[in-house]
C-alpha cells in the first residue's frame, strides 16, 4: 500500500520544484520608477497652505511635514524635511528671512536662501492662525482667544497681549514701524500705534464678518476678503468698510501685493487682482478647477505661483499683453 501512495505525490513535488526554479530564474522587479517617485522633492499628498518669496527663493510651506524651496522661480523644488510640523501661514522678514508658522505652536525660521531652518516654540495662542514680522524683525503670532504673542529675541522669549475675546485672530500685518492691524472672527478690529506694545478694539466689521483674509498698504487703506466672495474696503483704518465689486465671483483664501497691484487668490482655481475699484479674474493658460490656497508674488518676474492640495505648485504669468 504505501508503494502505491507515494507515487501519485512525486508529480506534485515535481511539479512544485519547477516553480520554484522558475522563480528563481525572474528577474528581480525595476522598482526604479517607484524609488523616482517617492524621492521627488513634491507629492500629491503634499497640501500647499502657505507662499512666500523674496528675490532669490521662494518658499512653499504644506500641511504634514515638509518645507519645499524654490531658487529658480518656481521652476524646480526641494525638499526639506520638517518632522510633525503644519505650516499654514508665513511672513518675510526686512533682512529677506522668512519665519513660517506651524500649527503645532513652533515659528520655523527660513534663511534668505532657504537653507537653514531653525524652529522655536511659544505657548500661546493654543491654536495660532496668523505670523508676520514686523519692520524691525520681531515676530508676531495671533490667533485663537483673540491673542497676539510678540518675540523680539527669535523665539527665545515671547509676551503676550490678551484682547479678552472669544475670537479668532486670522489676520495680522505692520504697514509701518508703529502701526498694525490685526482682524478676525466676528469682524474683530484691533489697531496698534505705538509698534504693538499696546492694542485698542476698533469699530467691528459689520454683519459679524469672517476675515479669510487681510491686505493694506498704508495706516488707512486696506481689503478684507471672506465667506461667498465678499471683498470690503477701508479707507479709514477700519472705522468704517464699503463692499466692492468681485467679478472672480469666488473666496479669496489669500491677499497680497504684486506689483504695487492688490491680487488675490482662491476657490475654484481663481486669480484676481484689484482693476478701477473692483476686483477682476486674471485669465491664464489651462485654468485648474481646485482651490488656490496659497499664492505669492514673484519679484521680478511679472509672475506670480500659486499653490494647492495635490503637490500643485505652478507659476502664473501676470502680464496682460
Amino acid at each position: 500500500m504505501n508503494h502505491f501512495a507515494v507515487g501519485p505525490v512525486r508529480p506534485r513535488l515535481w511539479a512544485a520544484a519547477c516553480v520554484l526554479m522558475l522563480a528563481g530564474c525572474q528577474a528581480e522587479p525595476d522598482l526604479s520608477a517607484v524609488r523616482a517617485h517617492a524621492e521627488r522633492p513634491v507629492q500629491r499628498y503634499h497640501v500647499i497652505q502657505t507662499l512666500n518669496a523674496n528675490a532669490q527663493t521662494v518658499i512653499a510651506g504644506t500641511q504634514a511635514g515638509a518645507l519645499l524651496v524654490s531658487r529658480n522661480a518656481g521652476q524646480t523644488w526641494e525638499h526639506k524635511s520638517v518632522a510633525g510640523a503644519s505650516l499654514m501661514d508665513s511672513a518675510q522678514c526686512p533682512d529677506g528671512s522668512f519665519i513660517a508658522l506651524d500649527f503645532y505652536r513652533r515659528v520655523w525660521s527660513v534663511s534668505a536662501d532657504g537653507n537653514t531652518l531653525a524652529s522655536a516654540t511659544f505657548e500661546k495662542p493654543g491654536v495660532p492662525l496668523t505670523i508676520t514680522c514686523d519692520p524691525k524683525g520681531g515676530w508676531w503670532v495671533a490667533g485663537a482667544r483673540a491673542r497676539i504673542a510678540h518675540s523680539a529675541d527669535h523665539g527665545k522669549t515671547w509676551t503676550v497681549t490678551d484682547l479678552d475675546e472669544d475670537a479668532q485672530i486670522t489676520a495680522l500685518q505692520f504697514v509701518d514701524d508703529s502701526h498694525a492691524i490685526a482682524v478676525g472672527e466676528f469682524g474683530l478690529v484691533a489697531v496698534s500705534s505705538d509698534g504693538g506694545t499696546t492694542w485698542q478694539r476698533g469699530e467691528p466689521i459689520p454683519n459679524e464678518f469672517y476675515p479669510y483674509a487681510a491686505l493694506f498698504v498704508s495706516r488707512d487703506e486696506g481689503w478684507v476678503s471672506g465667506i461667498a466672495g465678499q471683498i470690503l474696503r477701508t479707507t479709514d483704518g477700519g472705522q468704517s468698510w464699503e463692499r466692492q465689486a468681485n467679478n472672480a465671483q469666488a473666496p479669496l483664501y489669500r491677499l497680497f501685493l504684486h506689483e504695487g497691484v492688490p491680487h488675490g487668490v482662491g476657490a475654484g482655481g481663481v486669480v484676481a487682482r484689484l482693476e478701477q475699484g473692483a476686483w477682476q479674474p486674471v485669465p491664464y493658460p489651462d485654468p485648474l478647477p481646485v482651490f488656490f490656497g496659497a499664492g505669492a508674488s514673484l519679484p521680478g518676474q511679472s509672475a506670480l505661483v500659486v499653490g494647492s492640495p495635490g503637490g500643485l505648485l505652478r507659476v502664473i504669468g501676470s502680464r496682460t499683453n
